[in-house]
């Protein structure tokens, strides 16, 4: 590795070349043909498992246990295109959490990437002795260091283990967010005063244990030298997802990526979700509509997650973002983190790294005195 080179980022016995994580987007925009793209090109790639059912064209109220084979399905179509570390990201809120997570387990998965509430119970199915000895890594997606001690305690007593990295997401990242609405334009709650909270609160957890706990940082990193700076923070590496929208391999269709690269800084908007959270989306026509008090009707076959109140919902979430992935934006819309108006074109995944990896030597490049370039690049 050159001195200005990315450093690579471990999660336990794995490394991947670049401290990239590619960020779960669901429903069905990051999924085989996107998350395979970045593990080939050195990062982790991340399948959402989130609404893949819906990507089958069944309903999880219909037919049982279609979300696990949506997974099964995607995680077998992932590994024929890839090698590298692959990852999956469940949400700890949704309905058939438990049964998404044996299934990725059980497909050794390399990272399981946990988020939307607090993974405590993880899975009822899996002893405390497999949780220490299988194969797939364990990071949970927290929005403070509270959190993160919180999770890392419980495990530490509950199982005799630790998770090995963590996902600090801060709030200027795209979908559902873990901030109250007053919190996300606050400066107090900006990813750069959450990075050194959260080092802090898994340092006692990786002395006691002997192990690196790396620390990921999500959330509005658009360029390598916002790599590079979010690392001189601490970080071990960054998870960035909007960026990747706007790839061709990327799984989601055309007009949905069109829809990204066509926003306006006043495009992108909060919004309230169906689900009890804020969320960070592109405006558009039935986001206005909405927003107005417009009601779409919907039946609701299946819960999928746990905190919808379906009955007095405006709309079904799960079919608006199904509706968006296969270009229908007329009855959806797309989430988008904070920076989703200067993506300006479609590029390779390679093309995309390619450059991430350039802009991180050039900001390295510019450290003066070469001790400090050294230091600080390594």
């Amino acid at each position: 590795m050159s001195w200005n080179s990315m450093p690579s980022l471990k999660l336990g016995d794995l490394e991947a070349r670049v401290p990239i994580v590619q960020g779960g987007m669901g429903v069905g925009i990051s999924g085989a043909g996107l998350a395979s793209a970045v593990a080939n090109a050195g990062g982790i790639g991340v399948i959402a498992s989130v609404g893949l059912d819906l990507m089958l064209g069944q309903s999880r109220g219909r037919k049982k246990g279609a979300s696990v084979l949506g997974l099964q399905q995607e995680i077998a179509k992932a590994r024929k295109q890839t090698r590298g570390i692959l990852g999956v990201n469940i949400m700890v809120a949704i309905t058939d959490f438990t049964q998404l997570v044996d299934a990725a387990v059980d497909a050794e998965v390399d990272v399981l990437f946990m988020g939307a509430g607090l993974p405590l119970h993880f899975s009822e199915n899996l002893p405390a002795e497999r949780l220490k000895h299988m194969h797939s890594k364990v990071v949970p997606i927290v929005s403070s260091g509270r959190a993160a001690e919180l999770i890392f305690q419980y495990w530490a007593n509950k199982f005799g283990r630790v998770p090995d990295g963590v996902v600090v997401e801060g709030p200027k990242a795209g979908g559902h967010l873990g901030f109250k609405k007053e919190q996300i334009f606050n400066p107090e709650y900006a990813l750069e005063k959450l990075i050194p909270q959260v080092v802090r609160a898994v340092r006692p957890f990786a002395d006691t244990f002997d192990k690196q706990i790396p620390v990921i940082a999500a959330g509005g990193i658009f360029t390598g030298k916002d790599i590079y700076d979010i690392m001189q923070l601490g970080a071990s590496g960054v998870q960035m997802a909007t960026r990747f929208i706007a790839t061709h391999e990327c799984d989601a269709d055309l007009a949905f990526k069109q829809a990204i690269i066509a926003a306006e800084e006043k495009d992108v908007m909060i919004i309230d979700s169906p689900v009890g959270l804020p969320g960070r989306a592109v405006r558009n026509r039935f986001l206005e509509d909405v927003e107005a008090g417009t009601k779409m009707p919907f039946t609701c076959p299946y819960k999928c997650l746990k905190s919808c109140d379906f009955r007095s919902a405006p709309y079904c979430i799960a079919s608006a973002l199904t509706n968006a992935q296969h270009g229908r934006l007329e009855d959806g819309f797309a989430f988008t983190g904070a920076n989703a108006h200067r993506v300006k074109k479609i590029v390779s995944v390679a093309e995309l790294m390619t450059e991430l990896e350039q802009e991180y030597g050039a900001a390295c490049e510019r450290i003066l005195e070469p001790s400090l370039v050294e230091e600080a690049c390594l």
